[in-house]
């Protein structure tokens, strides 16, 4: 992917162009997405999903050794810091990262994120479950605030309490698919204190103690929320709108997941069109979002 990629130079409109089609095939809301934003930022978004897109492809469905070929992908990003990328994605990235004066780190955790994917499948507690957010879902929340002009950390605080969210709300909606691969977020922690075991877990046993177990941990995400909703207060213009939608989505699929008893095991919750246009529609009207469930 990187070699074939890398075979030849690229110019910058190429490189752009790349990631626009990167960004726009892969993700179908995108260009959804696109209209919401101010036309001067979308081909930096449109490089920063294809960086966070190509990342996540060569942890979860790379074929060879996963952990080698993302060493390389940062190899390729310390060259793009540098002037040095040949990669289209790297070329746009290295003129986005100059113009907004990004640092590496968020990239860098990115990275780090999908190599825990290769190595960890079980998190004992909820504190290491966070340690995996705090690399794999909030880095994006700090680009996305760089390309909007805001870097301190009040900002940066109350974004990761929405990526987190998001991140927890995935989990909790795939469960089955993620034990298809493997994979259990739910901190074994949490399990223990439910009663509920690892073996309940994998024989798909969705009883009072798994409903228990689910509810306490989409409570979590929703407090996460009610305190992400607090940056629509602190950011302009059309960020202001995306920060809601995105915690309106986050809470949707939670509310989506409380709907079905909690059996995440059987069934995985999703949000209709009509859902979405409705969430779409509330989130550009100037009404407070009430996180409900939460004294």
């Amino acid at each position: 992917m990187l070699a074939e990629a890398q075979s030849r130079a690229h110019s910058l409109d190429e490189a752009f162009a790349y990631c626009r089609r990167v960004a726009l095939g892969h993700y179908e809301n995108f260009s959804v997405a696109s209209w919401l934003l101010p036309r001067r930022l979308r081909p930096h978004m449109y490089v920063i999903y294809a960086y966070c897109r190509g990342v996540d492809d060569l942890g979860d469905e790379a074929a060879g050794d996963r952990l080698a070929l993302l060493d390389e992908w940062e190899a390729e990003l310390r060259r793009a810091y540098q002037g040095q990328a040949r990669h289209p994605a790297f070329v746009a990235l290295a003129h986005t990262v100059r113009q907004f004066d990004i640092p590496p780190e968020p990239f860098l955790r990115l990275i780090e994120a999908n190599r825990m994917d290769q190595r960890q499948r079980r998190y004992p507690t909820y504190a290491d479950l966070l340690h995996y957010c705090q690399h794999s879902a909030n880095p994006v929340g700090h680009l996305v605030l760089y390309l909007f002009g805001y870097r301190d950390r009040e900002r940066q605080r109350l974004s990761d309490a929405t990526c987190t969210g998001l991140q927890l709300a995935n989990f909790w909606q795939d469960v089955a698919r993620d034990l298809k691969m493997g994979r259990i977020y739910i901190p074994l922690e949490d399990m223990a204190a439910f009663g509920y075991s690892e073996q309940d877990l994998l024989a798909r046993l969705c009883d009072d103690r798994f409903r228990h177990l689910m509810a306490f941990e989409v409570r979590r995400a929703r407090e996460l929320f009610a305190q992400g909703l607090k940056l629509v207060d602190l950011v302009a213009g059309r960020l202001k709108l995306d920060v809601k939608l995105f915690n309106l989505g986050g809470l949707a699929v939670l509310d989506a997941i409380e709907a079905i008893g909690y059996d995440v095991l059987h069934r995985r919750p999703t949000l209709s069109r009509a859902r979405k246009a409705l969430l779409a529609l509330r989130g550009l009207l100037p009404i407070p979002v009430r996180v409900r469930g939460l004294a």
